[in-house]
């Protein structure tokens, strides 16, 4: 199931921004980028469509992924 983003609180947001960057370990190249930036890139991310947060029901888990396409 899609949750808007939108329809979150701004500080649970926030939140479950900083914890899926905070797990996922994505890699950034050859620079390193700090846990403020790398929220904010997920953040525009939300925004502009290009990534959604996922719920799931049968392991009750949520996550964020990048939209296919």
């Amino acid at each position: 199931m899609v949750i808007p983003h939108s329809e979150l609180a701004p500080d649970t947001l926030s939140r479950l921004i900083e914890s899926f960057v905070l797990r996922e370990g994505t890699d950034y190249g050859d620079y390193s980028t700090d846990l403020e930036q790398k929220v904010s890139q997920v953040r525009m991310q939300l925004e502009k469509g290009e990534a959604v947060i996922v719920y799931r029901a049968d392991d009750q888990s949520i996550s964020i992924v990048v939209k296919d396409g």
